[in-house]
């Protein structure tokens, strides 16, 4: 049981964004995504949840390969994406919202609401308030609530604490911990490198589409000059360990 990425390459406008990458997330595990902008990070949420077409490379959910399979195929298998942005439909309600994301579900609506709220209970609070006229944190609750309509499995985020104030940030990564502790495997992209490497098991670098590195998270935390090495070249971090 497992979400496997194998040999994955992505092109987008015409160009090959992500190349060669290969990664096991397991449930109950966190793996951290980590890169410069333009690395390939954002694409590796997308292409999984069918929200990019894959150039090459499979994508196997619990031993099923969904390589090519629309979202709504992804999604039911248990993969869900939060795509960077808070994206939320802000004309909507927050309830509204949630049910939108569970439109297309096969049962149990009432019962899916009824535990996305009580992971965010500050949701249930503005059940009936328009997305649009919230904080950033809470719209991002409404996009976490989105994927968290489908029960899934896996859970893919990209850079969900961008542009949040630390206390919401805390509060995020506390649902990290919960949900990694109820057995859903999570792939995080996140733009603070020592709290999304604090929560992961593993982690991948990429630069310029490819991994530069991928193993224990532990490896980065205890070995600076290899993150830098990954994240920026050898060139580039020696002149940067120079510099300071």
């Amino acid at each position: 049981m497992a979400l496997e990425i194998e040999g994955l390459a992505v092109e987008k406008d015409g160009r090959r964004v992500v190349q060669d990458v290969s990664l096991v997330l397991n449930p109950g595990e966190v793996t951290a995504v980590l890169g410069a902008n333009g690395a390939g990070k954002s694409e590796l949420v997308l292409a999984p949840a069918g929200m990019l077409p894959t150039g090459a490379g499979r994508i196997v959910v619990d031993g099923v390969d969904l390589t090519g399979a629309r979202p709504d195929a992804i999604r039911a298998a248990g993969v869900a994406a939060v795509p960077e942005g808070h994206r939320v439909l802000t004309e909507l309600s927050v309830d509204d919202n949630l049910r939108a994301a569970g439109s297309l579900l096969a049962d149990d609506l009432s019962g899916r609401l009824a535990d996305t709220y009580a992971v965010f209970p500050e949701l249930a609070e503005r059940k009936g308030q328009k997305a649009g006229g919230l904080s950033g944190g809470q719209q991002q609750m409404v996009a976490l609530g989105h994927a968290m309509m489908c029960r899934p499995k896996y859970l893919l985020i990209d850079e969900m604490s961008l542009g949040l104030a630390p206390l919401i940030v805390k509060r995020l990564m506390g649902f990290v911990a919960d949900l990694k502790a109820s057995g859903v495997g999570i792939l995080l992209i996140e733009q603070f490198t020592d709290l999304a490497l604090g929560a992961s098991e593993n982690a991948m670098v990429l630069r310029s589409g490819r991994p530069r590195f991928s193993g224990p998270a532990s490896a980065l935390i205890e070995d600076k000059a290899l993150l830098d090495e990954a994240y920026f070249g050898l060139e580039a971090a020696r002149e940067a360990r120079h510099i300071a």
